[in-house]
């Protein structure tokens, strides 16, 4: 069995979306990391992913805090 994350996706979208995203919620103090199973699979020589579908995870501990950020910056 797997060990559980830290970390819980809040956002999945566009690579230049998700960047924005990351911008607004540094911004308010919370860290954030991606996932880009496409860009993986073609640095690992193999294709892989669906384009632009990047994931937007932040630790489980400011879920709270950047779920509003999000909502708010894409609305």
């Amino acid at each position: 069995m797997f060990p559980e994350s830290e970390y819980e996706r809040v956002y999945t979208g566009s690579l230049i979306t998700i960047q924005f995203l990351q911008n607004m919620l540094q911004d308010s103090g919370i860290n954030s990391v991606t996932r880009d199973d496409m860009k993986s699979g073609m640095m690992a020589g193999f294709g892989g992913g669906i384009p632009d579908h990047v994931q937007l995870f932040v630790k489980k501990t400011d879920t709270q805090e950047a779920l509003p950020i999000i909502e708010k910056s894409l609305s």
